[in-house]
């Protein structure tokens, strides 16, 4: 009982871990129960399909997830994976490392210049990064004439999206192996305690001693080289370059961390959490694919459920929700919560 109490409280009083814990579970259940609401019959390529569209969309939510952790928003991770995309047909048709390189490389500047101006020059990271999104979609555009780009080196495209165990591909095992590298160095090393910190209270993390405008760069980095490192591999993976993928991935990027239980004030989040939302979004869209919903539907759906993220995640409603959840749990062991006799 004892253990069950404190189970509850674990994840009750913390809806960063309660939200994605929760999403993920429902959405699984509506992905195995599929054939019974529709006519859909499940197979492993279903779920193959879905972890195909985590390859795609999950390194954004990671990306987004990370600068939203430290209280900041990238708006620009679908210009990067745009641009990373196109640089990657462009230059990586002979040799597809150069291309990978190419866009990685248009990671990192574009991350180190966005986080030296948000970090050094104290400004929002909403404009910048909007500025810095357009101008990407604009260069991307120029770069390829504003036409799609065929990528003419089919090995790399068969590669990538070769089955493997059935349900994964080589492109959503890289996509695992990044958050598994990225939950290890915020999970066992200060910097996660340092992000969160600086997410919750910069002005206190600086007193405290915590590098804050380094740490931003590096996420910013960070998120910049995920959106471009994507793109490259989902553009080899379709064998061209669009020049504007739309304003669908982002909304579903904020989607994904959100639903990951990261809070739009920041401090609150985690990695795993950040999956967690990834994989919830990712079966969604299987599901709708599947199940041959009309295309306005999953909108309306994602438009709702952004709703409610955004009402749940109020500080005010989460601050109630924690109060009652130690009432909570504290009725249903009053021995946790009794002195201890002398």
């Amino acid at each position: 009982m004892r253990r069950w109490s404190q189970l509850q409280r674990v994840f009750l009083s913390r809806p960063d871990r309660l939200l994605p814990t929760t999403a993920l579970g429902i959405t699984l259940l509506a992905f195995i129960w599929l054939p019974s609401y529709s006519d859909a019959e499940l197979t492993s390529f279903d779920a193959y399909n879905a972890l195909q569209v985590f390859a795609r969309l999950a390194p954004l939510v990671l990306g987004l997830g990370l600068t939203m952790l430290a209280g900041e928003f990238d708006l620009s991770v679908v210009g990067t994976y745009a641009l990373g995309g196109m640089l990657a047909v462009q230059y990586g048709g002979t040799d597809w490392k150069t291309g990978i390189a190419a866009a990685l490389g248009a990671g990192v500047v574009i991350g180190l210049t966005q986080g030296t101006i948000i970090a050094r020059l104290g400004v929002p990271s909403m404009p910048v990064t909007l500025a810095t999104y357009i101008g990407l979609l604009g260069l991307t555009n120029a770069i390829s004439g504003g036409l799609s780009k065929s990528y003419m080196n089919p090995e790399v495209t068969l590669w990538l999206d070769k089955p493997v165990s059935e349900v994964f591909s080589p492109r959503s095992l890289m996509t695992i192996a990044a958050f598994v590298v990225i939950g290890a160095v915020l999970g066992f090393s200060r910097w996660g305690r340092e992000v969160r910190a600086i997410g919750s209270d910069r002005r206190a993390s600086r007193v405290s001693g915590v590098q804050s405008d380094r740490i931003l760069i590096a996420l910013f980095v960070t998120s910049a080289v995920l959106a471009a490192g994507s793109g490259a591999l989902l553009n080899y993976s379709l064998g061209s370059a669009n020049p504007d993928p739309g304003v669908q991935p982002l909304i579903l990027a904020a989607a994904g961390a959100l639903l990951g239980g990261v809070s739009l004030s920041g401090g609150h989040g985690s990695t795993v959490g950040l999956l967690a939302g990834a994989l919830t979004v990712a079966f969604l869209a299987q599901i709708v694919t599947a199940a041959q919903f009309p295309t306005y539907t999953a909108q309306l759906f994602y438009a709702g459920l952004l709703a409610l993220i955004v009402v749940v995640d109020a500080p005010g409603l989460r601050r109630a929700w924690t109060r009652g959840t130690i009432r909570l749990t504290s009725r249903a062991d009053p021995a946790a919560t009794s002195p201890t006799p002398s």
